[in-house]
């Protein structure tokens, strides 16, 4: 049993984000990775740095624009007289067809969703080791691990394919099953995050030949707001292949593991040959989020119904945020999941 983890991830840092107009700490902290790293090594996993896979591997879900961006605008940013310390939007278009920005801040407002993801002089550093951390988690189930552990940090299922947010910069469980892909003819991915995972649900919308399942807290009053509706399928090719299942907020274990069994049955129909689960453990019933209401041991039983599905499973880490259970969430699922898929 093998987690993936490199020390640059920890290197991004940023200060903070806007909730309901105010400036608040950001709580997509480095401490997570220490919280986490705890938890793999609790349930007996073997911590191993990934192997730097460049930019191939990123640019097979994102766009070479967007990767451009990111890679250049922070040292772009620091030479506008009075800019912010981090890169932070103050412009979003209503619609992004026709021409391109040739500003700075055009571009940040452009590529960036929401107020959420600052970029400072280390998050695409962070940000690339974090997709190397995907794909190296990704090519152990491919030489015959049942499941491995991609500790990525920063998140990813926020990013779609030009754009960031909600503290993602590159969608690393896209990332990952993309790289599936070259050897497997079908992967779902399985979002168990308290938020909708809409970017990678918008990396796959048209395609059928990755499942995409999300549950989350209903966006009806919650991020990210304008996607994770149940009526939204997929379109083109991908229309039946998008699925998702919003709860009320403060769901517990009981109708959390009732929304599980229709997307495993979901899973089962699609009959993929490899999994990817979106690992997120902020649904934590004392997550800061505060969205949903799932137990420790409520992760434990997520994990043995996804081993059940008996798949080459790759779990990628997204949301979950300090509290003091966190790292034990981390190996109360880690631990249920090798229960049924050891």
């Amino acid at each position: 049993m093998k987690t993936f983890f490199a020390e640059e991830q920890k290197r991004h840092d940023p200060s903070f984000f806007l909730s309901s107009g105010a400036p608040q700490p950001n709580p997509e902290q480095p401490e997570r990775v220490e919280r986490l790293l705890a938890g793999a090594r609790a349930a007996g996993t073997e911590i191993v740095r990934p192997g730097d896979h460049g930019l191939a591997p990123v640019s097979a879900v994102h766009t070479p624009e967007y990767i451009d961006f990111l890679s250049r605008i922070y040292e772009r940013w620091q030479r506008i007289e009075g800019a912010s310390a981090e890169v932070i939007p103050n412009i979003h278009p209503i619609a992004r067809t026709g021409s391109y920005p040739a500003s700075a801040v055009g571009q940040a407002g452009y590529h960036m969703a929401d107020t959420s993801c600052p970029i400072s002089e280390h998050t695409f550093e962070s940000a690339r080791w974090s997709a190397s951390t995907a794909v190296s988690a990704a090519e152990a189930v491919m030489a015959g691990e049942r499941w491995s552990y991609a500790l990525c940090r920063p998140p990813g299922h926020h990013a779609f394919r030009d754009v960031a947010g909600g503290f993602c910069f590159f969608n690393n469980s896209g990332i990952a099953a993309q790289h599936l892909l070259r050897q497997a003819k079908r992967v779902a991915i399985l979002d168990v995050d308290l938020h909708h995972g809409n970017g990678t649900q918008g990396l796959f919308y048209e395609r059928a030949d990755v499942l995409t399942v999300s549950i989350h807290a209903d966006p009806v009053r919650f991020y990210p707001f304008f996607w994770g509706h149940a009526d939204e399928r997929g379109e083109g090719l991908g229309l039946g292949y998008n699925f998702n299942l919003p709860l009320p907020r403060k769901s517990g274990d009981d109708v959390y593991l009732e929304a599980l069994a229709a997307a495993i049955r979901r899973i089962g129909a699609f009959a993929p040959n490899a999994l990817v689960v979106a690992l997120g453990l902020d649904a934590f019933e004392k997550d800061p989020f505060g969205g949903l209401s799932v137990s420790t041991p409520g992760f434990a039983r997520i994990a043995e119904a996804i081993g059940a599905l008996h798949l080459p499973t790759v779990v990628v880490q997204e949301g979950g945020y300090l509290c003091g259970a966190l790292g034990d969430n981390l190996t109360a699922f880690l631990t249920g999941l090798g229960m049924k898929n050891g």
